[in-house]
C-alpha cells in the first residue's frame, strides 16, 4: 500500500493535539505573582516590552510591594533572603515533520526539545537564572547559567556573570516562537569557534539617560565546551562585545560591535592566530496591537579563519534576518501568523575553502493557536533557497 507521508502527519499531529488541548498549567513567575502569561508574553516565550523590563530586574516587579510577602521566609537574619518555593519551570516542545529529500522524509519528532529552567531573586539586589537542555535526544546540559547584580554600588549599572548567548542584547534565540532560527547568529567561518550563541563571560549594562542603553560584554570567545586542564579557555585572549540601543517611541534602534582574537588548537603547534570581528545595526518596531517587525544586518571580518599562518587570506561575511508577526485578534489574542527571512553570504564560501561553508538562505512562514495561554499549536513550512529543500512541521510547545 502506498504511504502518504502528509496524511501521516497531519494524522499524527491531531492526535498529539487531542492529547494536550485539556493541559493548564502556571509557569513559575506567574505561579508566584499569580498573573497570566500574557502579562510578559505574547505569545510565551516571546516577550512583550513589560517582560523584558521584568526580566532585566531580576525577575523583580516595578513596585517592591507587588511582591507576594509570603515569597521568602522571614528567619530573623536581614541577609538572607531564602524562598519558600524553589521556582521551577518545565518546557517540552515536539513535532512532526516532512522533510524534503531525506531518507525518511516524514518524521515524528517528540520530544524535540526538553528545558528545566530556573531563576529568581536570592538576595534584594542579586538573581539568577539557568536552564537545563535535552534536545534532539541528546542531554546538552546547561546552557543559560548566570548571577545578576542590579544596580551595583547605587549607579544604574548591572553586573552578570556566568553563560549566556553574546546575541541576547539583540535578540533572545530562546525566545523566539518559531521553530526556524536566527541563522546569523550561529555563523562560523572555517575552523573558529567564535559565533554569537552562547559564551562565558561578564556583562555590565548601563541604563543611560534619554532612553539609552549601553552592554558591555567579556567573555572567552570559545563557546561552552567542557574544561580541559582545569580550563575553560583554551587561550589568552578575551573577546569584547558592545550594544548601544536608543529608545523612540514605537522603534528601537541599537548598534552592535564585537572584538576577538583566538588561536589555533594547541596540538596543531601552529600558533596561528584570527581576528574576529562583527558590526551592524538592528532595529524592532512595535506598530500597535497587531503588528511587530525585526530586522538584524551583520557583517562580520575574519583575518584568518582557517589558522593557515598566512596573510592575505581575510574574509567578509554579511548576513541577517527580517521577521515579520501578525496578531488578528491582537497580542493578547489567540492566533499568531509569522514570516522569517534569514541570508548569510561571504567571500569564504565563495572561495571555495575546504572547511565550514557560511552561506545560506532560507524562508519561513509559521501559524500558531494558543489552545492556552501556556500550550501553543504550530504549523511551519520554510524553504532552504540554497539547497532547494521544503519542511514542514506541526508541533506543540508547552511550558508549566
Amino acid at each position: 500500500m502506498r504511504r502518504h507521508p502528509a496524511l501521516v502527519l497531519a494524522l499524527t499531529a491531531a492526535a498529539a493535539v487531542c492529547a494536550w488541548s485539556r493541559a493548564e498549567a502556571i509557569p513559575a513567575f506567574a505561579r508566584k505573582h499569580q498573573l497570566s502569561c500574557s502579562t510578559c508574553h505574547a505569545p510565551f516565550p516571546r516577550l512583550k516590552p513589560y517582560g523584558e523590563e521584568f526580566a532585566a530586574r531580576g525577575f523583580r516587579m516595578e513596585d517592591p510591594s507587588q511582591e507576594p510577602s509570603r515569597a521568602t521566609y522571614d528567619v530573623g537574619d536581614p541577609l538572607l533572603q531564602l524562598p519558600r518555593d524553589l521556582p521551577l519551570a518545565v518546557r517540552l516542545d515536539g513535532y512532526a515533520s516532512w522533510k524534503q529529500d531525506r531518507i525518511a522524509e516524514s518524521d515524528v519528532e517528540w520530544p524535540w526539545a526538553f528545558k528545566i529552567l530556573s531563576g529568581g531573586p536570592i538576595s534584594k539586589s542579586a538573581s539568577y537564572y539557568l536552564y537545563f537542555l535535552v534536545e534532539e535526544g541528546d542531554v546538552v546540559g546547561l546552557e543559560d547559567a548566570w548571577l545578576q547584580f542590579r544596580s551595583i554600588f547605587g549607579a544604574p549599572v548591572d553586573f552578570s556573570a556566568g553563560q549566556f548567548q553574546v546575541c541576547d542584547p539583540m535578540f533572545k534565540r530562546e525566545s523566539r516562537i518559531e521553530r526556524a532560527d536566527y541563522d546569523v547568529f550561529k555563523t562560523h567561518v572555517g575552523r573558529t569557534r567564535v559565533d554569537l550563541t552562547y559564551d562565558r563571560g561578564i556583562i555590565l549594562a548601563w541604563r543611560a539617560p534619554a532612553k539609552v542603553d549601553a552592554i558591555v560584554q567579556v567573555v572567552n570567545g570559545n563557546g561552552i565546551e567542557a574544561a580541559s586542564d582545569e580550563q575553560f579557555d583554551r587561550d589568552d585572549y578575551k573577546n569584547v562585545a558592545l550594544r548601544v540601543v536608543r529608545t523612540f517611541g514605537p522603534a528601537r534602534v541599537g548598534v552592535f560591535g564585537y572584538w576577538g582574537r583566538e588561536r589555533a588548537p594547541e596540538a596543531e603547534g601552529t600558533g596561528a592566530t584570527n581576528r574576529t570581528t562583527w558590526l551592524g545595526p538592528d532595529l524592532v518596531l512595535d506598530l500597535g496591537e497587531r503588528w511587530a517587525f525585526s530586522l538584524e544586518y551583520l557583517e562580520r571580518r575574519d583575518d584568518d579563519p582557517d589558522f593557515s599562518g598566512y596573510d592575505g587570506s581575510s574574509y567578509k561575511t554579511r548576513g541577517g534576518f527580517a521577521e515579520l508577526h501578525f496578531f488578528p485578534a491582537g497580542q493578547n489574542g489567540r492566533y499568531i501568523l509569522s514570516a522569517l527571512y534569514n541570508r548569510i553570504s561571504s567571500d569564504y564560501g565563495d572561495a571555495g575553502e575546504a572547511f565550514e561553508d557560511p552561506t545560506g538562505e532560507s524562508a519561513f512562514v509559521t501559524f500558531q493557536y494558543l489552545f492556552a495561554r501556556n500550550l501553543r499549536g504550530i504549523v511551519e513550512a520554510g524553504r532552504d533557497l540554497q539547497a532547494d529543500a521544503t519542511r514542514v512541521s506541526f508541533g506543540l510547545s508547552t511550558a508549566f
